[in-house]
């Protein structure tokens, strides 16, 4: 018997702006995964001024029609388009307000997936009475796509507390509920967004649960904002202000940041 189409376990978000260099190798690794169950890709393009959104469109022409080999696999492309530049943190709440799955999954436009990271999060997540949240571990690669020899370990457990002193989940390696994603949208582009919402999430829900494996291969681009350390730093910092620390708190914290920074990286 065939599934409805509104069955749809994981509604992956992807923000998306200039990335006409880099988003067919995105859309590729999520249409490639080997979960069998119903996968919608949601694609936000905010208010790119190169061929990104017509490059997205050639695509789902292409690429966008059912799955004729098996109905299981069906994937469904949607290309959302903002009528003015929002910023990432927005793009992505406008993309989990509209998804249907049961899970959402966050992928940036320059990044991409080993094509098993869905399948084995999601048989992790049944394995341990479906947790909130589940992430990945990371492989770092050049601006072209080359992998750079370093690989960024995670732990298989992270909870609020350590989550305080380093940030160990990378957004686009994330497996969240919907609701969750919804009850804690992204805000403040202007601090490290996804990082708040890990935060908020785990201290309401619990630890969240990690595969260390490079399931997400991870492109350095140049104008990256966490690739300026300084202004990371200072980012960093306002995450703990705006979470209500004092100064005192968010120094130490810092510390315990800039430490363990030095430790992932090294």
């Amino acid at each position: 018997m065939q599934k409805r189409f509104d069955s749809v376990k994981v509604s992956v978000i992807m923000p998306a702006y200039q990335a006409q260099d880099y988003i067919v190798q995105a859309m590729d690794s999520v249409l490639g995964q080997t979960l069998d169950d119903r996968i919608e890709l949601l694609i936000v393009d905010d208010c790119s001024k190169d061929r990104t959104a017509q490059i997205v469109k050639k695509y789902m022409e292409e690429h966008g029609k059912e799955d004729r080999h098996g109905i299981e696999k069906d994937r469904s492309i949607r290309l959302i388009s903002n009528p003015r530049n929002l910023g990432v943190a927005q793009s992505r709440n406008r993309a989990v307000a509209e998804a249907r799955g049961e899970y959402v999954a966050f992928l940036d436009a320059d990044d991409w997936w080993d094509t098993a990271k869905l399948q084995k999060q999601l048989a992790l997540c049944e394995r341990e009475e479906k947790p909130v949240l589940c992430y990945t571990g990371r492989e770092l690669m050049r601006p072209d796509g080359s992998a750079l020899g370093k690989v960024i370990e995670v732990p298989e457990r992270a909870d609020y507390n350590m989550l305080l002193r380093t940030n160990h989940i990378p957004c686009s390696s994330v497996l969240l509920k919907t609701e969750a994603a919804r009850e804690f949208p992204m805000c403040h582009d202007e601090l490290h967004e996804d990082y708040i919402m890990w935060l908020q999430i785990t201290k309401k829900y619990g630890e969240a649960i990690g595969i260390n494996e490079p399931l997400l291969k991870s492109r350095l681009s140049e104008g990256g904002k966490s690739r300026n350390k300084w202004k990371s730093a200072k980012m960093q910092y306002g995450v703990y202000r705006y979470l209500g620390f004092s100064p005192i708190a968010a120094f130490f914290y810092m510390g315990c940041y800039m430490i363990n920074g030095i430790r992932k990286y090294s």
